[in-house]
This record gives C-alpha cells, structure tokens and sequence, in this order.
C-alpha cells in the first residue's frame, strides 16, 4: 500500500472565469484547505501537505497572482482571493472543509469564513494577518513607491544565487544555529522566486496595498471574531517570529470561543518551511481533537445579535 510521504503532491490545472488556476492535492479523507502567504506558493505546503495526507484530502491553491496562477489585471483583496477559492473548490465538488491560512492566507481564510461561514469546518491562522496594526519593517517598506524597482532588484537571479551561496557557507559551519539560519535563507529564496517575473512583482504589490499601508496592516478581523462562535479555531505561531508579533495572535484567542493558540518553538514567520512536522503535528492534533461545526444562519444571527444594538426606523425628512 502506498504511504502518504510516497505520494506526489499533483499540481492540476482550472480554467476559472477565464484564467488559469493551479492547485495541489495529495491524500484521501476528509477535506484540508491550505491557503498560503505573499511570496509564497501551494509548493511551499509540500511537507506539511504530505504529513497531513495520511488521513485527508489535501487541497492547495495557488492565490490568482502567486505561484503558477494567472497574474490578471485586476482584483487581489482579501474578498477576491476568498471568492476564488470558493470558486475552484465548488468546481473540484469540495464543499466544506477544515481551512488553514499562513499569514496573507489567515486573512484570506479568515475572509473566507465571513463570506461563506457554512463552508468552514474548522479555522487554523498561521503566524496570521489581519489580527493586529504590527508589522515588519520591511513589508510596511514595500508599500511605499517605487518598491517594484527594489523588487525586482531583490529577486533577480543573481542575488538569489548570491544568497544560496551564503546558506550553503552556514552549512558547512556545522552548528545548530548556523543550520537554522541557513533553513531560514532557503526559505527566503523559495518565496522570492515568483517575483522573478513581472506578474507575479505587480501581482504581489497590489496584494500587499490591499493589506498594508506605511503605518502597518490596514485590515483587521479582531472586531469580528466573536462570529466563529463554536467554530473549533486554532492559532500558531513561531516563537522567532519578528514579520508579525505573535501576540496578534494570543489576544484573538481571547476573542474566539473555542481558540487554542501553540507556539512552534524554533519557527519564524514561515513555520510550514522551518518546522514543518511540528506544525503538521500540531493541527493533526487540532483536527482529530475536535469536531467539525458549521454555522448556519440561525447560528450567525444569534451571534451577531449579541454585538448589534436594537435597530430602529429612519424617518423620512
């Protein structure tokens, strides 16, 4: 019999309204939704995507404008993307599932449940957005003009060779800090090369404006995750972690009736390239240790009732 790990994590190809989607899909049983980050691809899930396929079916789209999808003139908000992936998953007959997001993606995820709650079984937010003003730097830097010219700077092959070059130089140094630091270039690289090409640099600034401005994230969820009501909902974050604070994501906790949070001791913001069995471990964990629930909209109008004051009529001038 063919163990998970001997599985290839397929890539297949959807023509949506018109463009081309990519996805990934390994495994059989219940449905597991990955939805990755900026910079990032449904290659980047591989690890955790094959550790998972023991026992579900795991889905990994490639966001419009990411990875091997279509980079279109048009759309990337937290909605679009979320509508896109409703979209495919109805198209491949996945009508609900168990959503995990990384970062951009926890906000996708995250808007994907205030969209279209019935579908979502389960919500687990990686090293999340959307759930604080903080972040780096560096990602309040490429908002700012011109910051596709430093783009394209930053991915050129040269200067991706460049820093290959540096990792493999920490390897050979032979500690465990060295080797953790050259896990962490690789990463870097990884997540870099989309941006090799023109579309994909458009694609991503348009994605992280929609997002974030020079003050930090410019959406937030936090005024409304008291709607997850008993929607099992796990948060991880990696205790290296300087892109997004992972105390973002120990308040939401307090917000969500039935959160969990876990650190992933050694991880940074890419817990899923850095530690990848422990994070796979952990939302095992978290799907075999709960129940699926879905809310309905009985369910959502009890909800939103205890935060929504008495309505009453506008007269007419």
């Amino acid at each position: 019999m063919e163990s998970a790990d001997d599985q290839e994590f397929e890539a297949w190809e959807l023509d949506l309204h018109g463009h081309r989607v990519i996805y990934r899909a390994v495994g059989s049983g219940p449905p597991v939704v990955l939805i990755h980050g900026m910079v990032n691809s449904s290659r980047h899930w591989r690890d955790v995507a094959l550790q998972l396929a023991r026992r579900h079916t795991v889905i990994a789209p490639d966001l419009i404008g990411h990875g091997d999808s279509a980079t279109p003139r048009g759309d990337y908000s937290l909605g679009a993307h979320a509508a896109a992936i409703r979209d495919l998953l109805v198209s491949i007959d996945v009508h609900r599932a168990t959503f995990v997001g990384h970062s951009l993606g926890g906000g996708v995820a995250m808007q994907f449940f205030w969209q279209f709650p019935e579908r979502v079984e389960r919500l687990a937010l990686v090293s999340s957005g959307g759930l604080g003003p903080e972040v780096s730097p560096a990602l309040r830097g490429a908002a700012l003009p011109g910051a596709a010219t430093l783009l394209w700077a930053a991915a050129h092959p040269r200067a991706l060779a460049g820093l290959l070059g540096v990792a493999s130089a920490m390897e050979r140094r032979g500690t465990r800090r060295a080797q953790e630091v050259a896990v962490q270039i690789r990463a870097v690289v990884r997540a870099m090369r989309p941006l090799e090409r023109s579309g994909g640099r458009k694609a991503f600034i348009e994605t992280l404006r929609s997002v974030i401005d020079v003050r930090g994230q410019r959406v937030s969820a936090t005024d409304r995750l008291y709607l997850l009501g008993r929607v099992p909902t796990l948060i991880a974050w990696g205790d290296r972690d300087n892109t997004i604070p992972a105390e973002h994501g120990r308040r939401a906790c307090e917000s969500i009736p039935k959160a969990r949070f876990e650190t992933i001791p050694g991880a940074a913001h890419f817990p899923h390239l850095e530690r990848p069995a422990e994070l796979a471990g952990i939302l095992e964990n978290f799907i075999e240790g709960t129940a699926p629930h879905t809310i309905d909209d009985a369910e959502l109008a009890e909800l939103l009732a205890t935060r929504t004051t008495r309505r009453r009529h506008l007269r007419a001038a």
